[in-house]
This record gives structure tokens, C-alpha cells and sequence, in this order.
């Protein structure tokens, strides 16, 4: 009898865990999904570049819900396939998404860019990169992973939360060039989406773009490194070319 309730009790914690973390439909609408990807095309021909090191930026793009569920990833190649991209950015898209979503909510947007100096020793967030891991099933290339809940964590510049009304909605993460020319790609792609009405960010501007450590020193509280002397300034950032 002991012997049967134990097995018991297994059995159904283990339906618990998986029916807490079963994979679901995407929470976001077709229209916003487009909205967004929509503008990669856009933001990879800029005439600046993104201060990349591509020209023009050779890119993956995801997007994730709420719930962290991916919701589309798409690549550059779909409308230049004479430029290859990196295949192991598509993962790190992903995680840009999902890292964005995971850590911004109504009250404080973080991109992927404002993590990188608390994830590094020393720093408060010293670990998070280990936590929310990959679900190694879902990262094959030949095997799409929309409609799956990957995981994965990165803490530099590419990944933006999505807001509407002031709720977190999902988050893009793009990733295939620089770091910074990637948070450039992301920040600009939700601005033109419309989906950019943060709630206020821990950039001087009061946004979640990125914050540069000044040269030859470590970054500390939400700075990132820079790339090449080719980055974008923040205010450069914000303020999107013609093209």
C-alpha cells in the first residue's frame, strides 16, 4: 500500500510539472506579429547601418508572448537569401526575446543590453544567465520551435520587451551582427512598429535603450561595452534614418 500511493504520488507530481510547463498557442495576435517582423526588412537597409558590421545587417528576428512561447523567427535570407546568416543567432534571437520578456514588466522595461553589467561577476545579478536554460529540443534548425516555449537567457544588447497600453506583451530579439548594431536593430524595429511605449527605463532618457561604459572601463550598474567605433550613440539610435 505504501509502495502504491508513493508511486502514486509520483506519477501525479510529474503530470503536475509537465501540464505547468506544456507548450501552448502563441498569446499574440497575426497583426502584431507582422507589425513587427514587418519592419526587419526596413531596419537592415538603413542607410547607417545600425553601426554594424554588415551592410546591410544579416539577421534573425524572434518574437515571444507573455507566457514565453515563440511566436515567429524569421531571417534576413527570406528576403535576401545571397546573404547567409550566422545559423547560431538564430538561437540567441530567440533567447534575446525571451531574457527581454522575462525581465520587464508595467513597471521597469529591460533590454537584453541593460543586463549585461549585473550578470557579470561581482554583479548583483551575478548567475542569471544560468537560470530559464534551453530546452535543447527546440534548437535544431530543421525543427521549428513556434508554438514551443525554448528558454534561454542572454544578457547583451538585441532583446526588447513589447509594450501596448503599457503591459508587456511579448519581446523581439534579433541577433546576427554586433551586440550593439543588434540592440540598434531590435530598439528601431519596435519604435516603427509602435510597439515602444515603455513605462520609465534606467537609460538618462528614461527608456530601455542601451547605455555605453565609458572607454577602457568596466561596465557597472546597466552598461554594456561598446562593440566597434562604429556603434550607434543612443541618441543615434533613437533617431531612425530615411531610407
Amino acid at each position: 500500500m505504501i509502495r502504491s500511493a508513493g508511486i502514486a504520488t509520483f506519477v501525479l507530481c510529474a503530470f503536475a510539472a509537465t501540464a505547468a510547463h506544456a507548450d501552448t498557442a502563441c498569446g499574440l495576435g497575426a497583426g502584431v506579429i507582422a507589425a513587427v517582423q514587418s519592419k526587419l526588412k526596413t531596419v537592415v537597409n538603413l542607410s547607417d547601418g545600425n553601426g554594424g558590421i554588415f551592410t546591410p545587417n544579416r539577421m534573425w528576428s524572434a518574437i515571444v508572448d507573455r507566457q514565453g512561447v515563440l511566436c515567429s523567427v524569421i531571417s534576413t535570407a527570406e528576403f535576401a537569401p545571397k546573404l547567409d546568416v550566422w545559423p547560431g543567432s538564430r538561437e540567441i534571437a530567440i533567447a534575446k526575446a525571451g531574457t527581454a520578456n522575462d525581465f520587464s514588466n508595467n513597471a521597469l522595461p529591460l533590454s537584453t543590453a541593460n543586463l549585461y553589467a549585473p550578470t557579470q561577476p561581482g554583479g548583483s545579478l551575478y548567475g542569471l544567465n544560468n537560470s530559464n536554460p534551453f530546452n535543447p529540443a527546440d534548437l535544431a534548425l530543421s525543427k521549428p520551435a513556434v508554438g514551443k516555449t525554448p528558454g534561454g537567457i542572454i544578457t547583451f544588447g538585441g532583446g526588447v520587451a513589447l509594450y501596448n497600453n503599457g503591459q508587456v506583451i511579448g519581446a523581439l530579439g534579433v541577433s546576427g551582427d554586433s551586440s550593439c548594431a543588434d540592440h540598434a536593430i531590435a530598439f528601431r524595429m519596435r519604435k516603427l512598429s509602435g510597439f515602444d511605449k515603455t513605462p520609465p527605463g534606467v537609460a538618462p532618457d528614461k527608456t530601455d535603450n542601451i547605455i555605453y561604459a565609458p572607454s577602457g572601463m568596466a561596465p557597472t550598474g546597466f552598461e554594456q561595452p561598446h562593440c566597434f567605433a562604429s556603434d550607434l550613440t543612443p541618441q543615434q539610435i533613437e533617431t531612425i534614418p530615411s531610407h
